[in-house]
């Protein structure tokens, strides 16, 4: 397994619990972003939003089943993740995101209930949304989970199951007929095969097998004290998704490692494209767009009016797409498959990537809605 992030860690605990010999390759967490030479994750984070609503059937689906199974994942590595708080997502009135999205729950039967102008008001009078704007609240099942911790969680789990990892960064891959050589820092590693998940470096690391575009992201952090965290945390996270499908998204406040709380918002409104593992390292290093940081704060006051904000930052982060908006979980050689891009909706459906990624690695063919259209 080359990948130590939220897929691959998740396929190497569904590869060794079905006795498997697993080997998980890859860096340790950056200590000092902006000074790291080596290659970087998007889960270094403490909040991401988990949910089965989506417009789209595929990412529905295996949100749901990857949600099915965050209990027992805590039970196996006894590492907590997950916290339950609904989410609720937002749009104009009548947009084709709107109505999909309540589609894809009346098929797969997904709790949840639709609320206008007055519901919106009287359930989250936190939020300031635009006149016009209905939701979608997904009360149950639903809610953030901590990428940093499932990651930990995944890793533990796999190792109690029998993994072995090795903490170093991944230089090449080598393969011949009888097998493949993963050289990295620590040395070289044999394996009879190897699945790459890579996340953002997976292009690099294939020779361009994979199709991937990888876009710049910036996320903007605003603290707030222990008093208001209390008092907003029963809030769900929000995704308002323009009548065109995009739009920002917003967490509610989490306690972050530094001890503070902060609520989070992400959604460029403008995609930057990075081409190389060069320029991917280099955007993490920056820390981000202070523009779209700008953009972000203005949003954030606009959603919640009402927020007293302590202070602000803001930190970079990839997103990882291929051309038909789905994870790529494929072989490319006889012996190397990849399972990856999250197309920003990932992390919370990990660990069905993950197992899917195991299917394949393993010979077996994906069911037909992973690969439908």
């Amino acid at each position: 397994m080359i990948g130590r992030g939220l897929i691959g860690a998740a396929a190497a605990r569904h590869l060794a619990r079905g006795g498997q010999d697993v080997v998980l390759i890859g860096p340790d967490e950056p200590r000092q972003m902006a000074d790291h030479r080596g290659v970087f994750g998007s889960h270094y984070d403490e909040g991401r939003i988990t949910r089965s609503l989506d417009p789209a059937p595929f990412w529905s689906r295996v949100s749901r089943a990857s949600i099915a199974r965050y209990a027992g994942i805590e039970a196996e590595s006894g590492i907590a993740f997950y916290t339950e708080r609904g989410v609720l997502m937002a749009g104009p009135t009548g947009s084709p995101a709107m109505a999909r999205i309540g589609e894809v729950a009346a098929r797969d039967g997904v709790e949840c209930a639709r609320l206008d102008d007055t519901g919106l008001a009287a359930c989250f009078p936190d939020f300031h949304l635009p006149p016009g704007t209905e939701a979608w609240h997904e009360p149950r099942r639903a809610g953030h989970i901590s990428p940093r911790r499932l990651v930990a969680a995944q890793t533990r789990a796999a190792e109690r199951a029998g993994a072995r990892v090795i903490a170093a960064r991944v230089l090449a891959i080598d393969e011949r007929a009888d097998g493949v050589t993963i050289r990295h820092e620590g040395g070289e590693t044999e394996a009879a095969r190897v699945l790459v998940a890579a996340g953002a470096y997976t292009g690099a690391l294939t020779g361009g097998a994979v199709p991937l575009s990888v876009m710049a992201r910036t996320v903007a952090f605003f603290e707030v004290s222990e008093t208001q965290a209390a008092r907003l945390t029963a809030l769900p996270p929000l995704i308002y998704l323009h009548a065109h499908g995009d739009g920002p998204y917003l967490l509610p406040p989490i306690r972050y490692p530094d001890g503070r709380w902060y609520l989070k918002l992400g959604g460029d409104s403008v995609d930057v494209p990075l081409s190389s593992p060069a320029e991917i390292n280099d955007w993490f290093r920056s820390g981000g767009n202070p523009t779209v940081a700008r953009e972000l704060d203005a949003q954030m006051r606009a959603f919640m009016p009402g927020l007293r904000i302590e202070a602000t930052h803001h930190a970079a982060c990839v997103t990882s797409f291929t051309p038909e908006d789905r994870a790529r979980i494929a072989p490319i050689s006889e012996r190397v498959a990849v399972a990856t891009a999250g197309c920003g909706r990932g992390a919370k459906c990990s660990d069905e990537l993950g197992r899917l990624g195991a299917e394949v690695i393993l010979g077996h063919a994906l069911p037909d809605w992973a690969t439908a259209g």
